[in-house]
């Protein structure tokens, strides 16, 4: 300011320069050097609140001294600039960006690294949002509803935004550093959400072209396993999805893949077929090896014994291994020659290794009969040698049933008494009238099927058949006499003994024309009758009153009268009976 006497203020003169005549030449040239500086330094100031570049020159004990272009160094809070291992990570000499924060009490420049850190991070966040460009960072923590990311400061990794599909486990996540694309941010509210589902869209969509210009029918290929169902595998073949179908895993059984394959596990298939327009793409594993069923007959012969593993076991058999890719069935049956077993799981375990014989291979439908009792000796062979036909042998019931009795012969063998091998003559309704559970009866050896693993018994084998004398006792033309048993609309039964009845037909009842035989005859009646015939293989005895009534009649009637007149002849007589018929089980 000049005064009206053209008079600098004194106080303006003396802190700028001072003009008067006494002053020295030194005096001029150390004001001239003071000017010049201040000058230097007016170019030179800084901002509050300016990024500026500066030059660490000085580490103390608890701030960095920098020199940022003023006519006094600034400093830095020394834990700003020390890393997450508790080292300080500068040197003297070293240049770093940092904030002009502020001024202390002092008038010196209190700096900050951090603050312009989170400043040049603020505009890289707001360069990548407006130019679509990822930045990279760091997955911290799970939080609610999705991930905490450091790219510099916090962001919000919104769980929808972790991958294409959903993801159940975020917490793999964690510790990953990562590409994210800029959804949206708020300075204000220090606020940014971040994707990298965007990323991972833009990436497979690149892969999905390169796959579909190159992929063709026949083609080996490299994928990961994507997911896994109990139909089969889907394949990621880049940007693609194939489908590897369960029956196309394996030449053999596969009921599970989730038993042998993970998801994210790499995996060679081969491209069966490709549907470039529906982009639809079927794949095969099996198909990169040779079919096991080729040759297989070859292979495993019928008659071979070989060894194979335990895979599976039901209710009506076991499935070995016998080769990968190749399985037979032990079925329940061909497991014992006599034992009785509920379930295979009750002597057999899965992966254990067993012999067994092949009993059949059929190539066209992939099936192979095994047998493990064949490879231990068959009990049935040394029974048919022990046990000669016609040989008598004792035994114990262990079962009654209506069409026999099982007797105990041999451990785990039982012989069957049919209903019809019981009695020569009793009528057998059930084997349980005259036989109990537990009890020791004798028997005859009938046969020995091995093949068949069938032991037959017999009890009335036991006594001479009695119609191999009924023949000799009864001649065609003989009288005899019995009690009627039973009447039928065809005729009546005469019993002439125990267990022997004889069959008058309706024609043979009476030279009078009769509808029914109860108009002459009731059951208990006592008759005589001629025998017209004895049929020893089919246990049947024809018998005639009308025969006996005709023109033989004086002849019938001298026998009666003798018969009552001699009481031991008529007892002879009253067991030899016409038209006898045995009551069996087969009447």
């Amino acid at each position: 300011m000049v005064n009206d006497n053209n008079e600098m203020p004194h106080s303006e003169t003396e802190n700028v320069i001072d003009t008067g005549a006494e002053s020295s030449p030194a005096t001029r040239g150390e004001e001239d050097l003071g000017f010049r500086e201040l000058y230097e330094q007016s170019l030179q100031s800084v901002q509050i609140g300016e990024v500026v570049t500066g030059k660490v020159v000085q580490i103390g004990s608890d701030v960095v001294m920098v020199d940022v272009g003023w006519k006094t160094e600034g400093y830095i809070p020394l834990r700003e600039l020390i890393d997450a291992e508790g080292k300080i990570g500068i040197s003297v000499g070293d240049k770093l960006e940092i904030l002009v924060d502020r001024r202390d009490g002092d008038g010196n420049l209190v700096l900050s690294r951090d603050k312009a850190t989170k400043i040049k991070v603020w505009d890289d966040i707001k360069a990548a949002c407006e130019q679509n460009m990822p930045v990279q960072g760091t997955i911290k923590e799970r939080i609610k509803g999705g991930l905490s990311v450091d790219i510099g400061i916090p962001a919000f990794l919104p769980g929808s935004q972790v991958d294409i599909r959903p993801v159940r486990d975020l917490d793999r996540y964690v510790g990953q550093t990562l590409m994210f694309e800029v959804l949206k941010y708020d300075k204000k509210r220090n606020n940014v959400v971040l994707s990298r589902r965007t990323i991972l869209e833009k990436e497979r969509e690149e892969e999905k072209k390169h796959t579909l210009e190159t992929l063709e029918e026949g083609k080996i290929v490299q994928g990961i396993i994507k997911n896994i169902t109990d139909y089969g595998l889907f394949i990621d073949l880049g940007g693609i999805d194939g489908l590897l179908h369960v029956t196309d895993i394996s030449w053999g059984r596969m009921s599970r893949p989730a038993d042998k394959f993970s998801r994210g596990d790499s995996i060679t298939v081969k491209v069966l077929s490709f549907d470039r327009e529906k982009e639809r793409v079927s794949l095969g594993l099996k198909q990169l090896i040779d079919n096991p069923w080729d040759q297989i007959q070859s292979r495993f012969p019928v008659g071979a014994v070989v060894e194979g593993k335990v895979v599976n076991l039901t209710d009506y058999g076991v499935f070995v291994e016998l080769e990968d890719g190749v399985e037979g069935l032990v079925h329940i049956s061909e497991m014992f020659w006599t034992r009785e077993i509920k379930h295979p799981t009750k002597v057999l375990s899965l992966g254990e290794v067993i012999r067994v014989m092949i009993l059949d291979v059929n190539p066209v439908s992939k099936r192979i009969s095994l047998g493990w009792k064949q490879t231990t000796p068959n009990p049935w062979e040394s029974l048919k040698q022990k046990y000669p036909e016609g040989q008598v042998v004792k035994g114990v019931i262990r079962n009654i049933t209506n069409f026999g009795i099982f007797v105990g012969v041999e451990d785990g063998i039982d012989g069957l008494v049919h209903v019809s091998d019981i009695s020569w003559k009793q009528r057998v309704k059930h084997p349980s009238e005259f036989y109990k559970k537990g009890q020791e009866i004798e028997a005859v050896i009938l046969n020995i099927d091995v093949e068949n693993e069938k032991f037959s018994l017999g009890i009335k084998q036991l006594e001479k058949n009695p119609w191999e004398e009924l023949g000799e006792r009864f001649p065609a033309g003989s009288t005899v006499s019995g009690r009627v048993t039973n009447m039928t609309d065809f005729g009546i039964f005469v019993e002439i003994e125990e267990g022997v009845e004889g069959l008058v037909h309706i024609s043979e009842l009476s030279s009078k024309r009769i509808k029914t035989p109860s108009e002459l005859y009731s059951v208990g009646d006592t008759v005589s009758a001629v025998v017209k015939n004895i049929d020893q293989k089919g246990k049947k005895i024809r018998l005639s009153i009308k025969d006996f009534e005709s023109g033989t009649t004086d002849a019938g009637r001298s026998g009666h009268q003798y018969l009552n007149n001699r009481e031991n002849i008529g007892s002879s007589l009253g067991k030899a009976l016409a038209d006898v018929r045995i009551i069996d089980s087969e009447s």
